[in-house]
């Protein structure tokens, strides 16, 4: 099944300091809640049981991205509170030492592993959109439609797997989010891996072969984060880091982005063979170092500024 095909259902966990920005009909929307998906009208789009809401920011882009009436949060989300923000931005070790985004998102969790956080059924302003998102999205899969899972935050970020203890508040890999939303590994088709062409972080950590900003500036590859706005710290493309990341995730296919920032005569190409010989090589190493193919590529920030390639696979 080809994944240019509108999924039925799309769900998202994590929360507010996992942000994307999503350009659409020439209008830039940045994201932190709701999925990628929205901009396939037809799509129910569900937030998990695993995720951490903030339902000021999560009813904002409903309403800035028309999503009125296709959205659900499941009754077990947990919620973000002022207080978690205020403790996440004024606790000295993660602000300086972790460099945390300020979202409130580990004191919301810490809170909910002791079992006192409040969920998302006990939020009135939420209550038009509780359901039981495990239910929806296995009855979904039984009945053969089409459901796009989609994880957030790099997985070198994981509590787990990731560059403690320069690390987010969850598991940012293929089973967490699975987890997070209530579908089983037996459920899962396909594991698209999202690798960026060359590798970016906020907030203080390892990243092997980091560049200067002036560096960043001069290549093209200077970013601000969505969240924050901070200045994302750059490096190039590291292969060992994507094939670990590919063997953890037991990831299937690979959608390379930004690969008109290394390449510039790649921007906006729609076709492969269109492609400049340098980018070619580029992916093709990628595909033999990982041993897995490259399926969607991005050439641009529009949302028909990409190569797909997966129906030759």
């Amino acid at each position: 099944m080809a994944l240019k095909l509108k999924p039925e259902v799309a769900t998202r966990g994590g929360s507010i300091n996992a942000g994307h920005t999503v350009v659409y009909r020439g209008r830039e929307y940045r994201l932190r809640m709701l999925p990628s998906a929205w901009v396939s009208k037809d799509t129910r789009l569900l937030i998990g049981p695993g995720a951490n809401v903030k339902p000021d920011i999560l009813l904002r882009e409903i309403r800035e991205t028309g999503s009125e009436g296709r959205v659900g949060v499941d009754a077990h989300a947990s919620i973000i509170e002022d207080r978690h923000i205020e403790i996440d931005r004024t606790d000295e070790f993660l602000r300086k030492e972790i460099g945390t985004t300020g979202s409130g998102v580990g004191p919301a969790v810490a809170e909910r592993a002791l079992r006192k956080a409040k969920i998302a059924e006990e939020v009135d302003e939420l209550r038009e959109l509780i359901t039981d998102v495990p239910i929806e999205v296995n009855s979904a899969l039984e009945m053969g439609r089409t459901v796009l899972v989609e994880g957030t935050q790099g997985f070198f970020l994981s509590l787990y797997h990731g560059t403690y203890p320069y690390v987010t508040s969850r598991d940012t890999s293929a089973s967490g989010v699975c987890s997070e939303i209530g579908i089983g590994p037996k459920a899962v088709d396909e594991v698209v891996l999202v690798l960026k062409a060359y590798m970016t972080r906020v907030g203080r950590g390892p990243l092997p072969g980091e560049i200067s900003e002036e560096e960043a500036k001069r290549r093209g590859w200077l970013e601000y984060g969505t969240v924050t706005g901070r200045i994302r710290r750059v490096a190039p493309f590291n292969i060992e880091l994507a094939k670990r990341a590919a063997i953890i995730n037991s990831a299937t296919k690979i959608a390379l982005t930004k690969i008109d920032a290394i390449f510039p005569q790649a921007k906006g190409k729609r076709r492969y063979e269109e492609l400049p010989r340098e980018a070619k090589k580029f992916i093709e190493n990628i595909e033999e170092k990982i041993g897995i193919p490259v399926v969607l590529i991005g050439t641009g920030p529009g949302e028909r500024d990409i190569i797909d390639l997966y129906t030759h696979y």
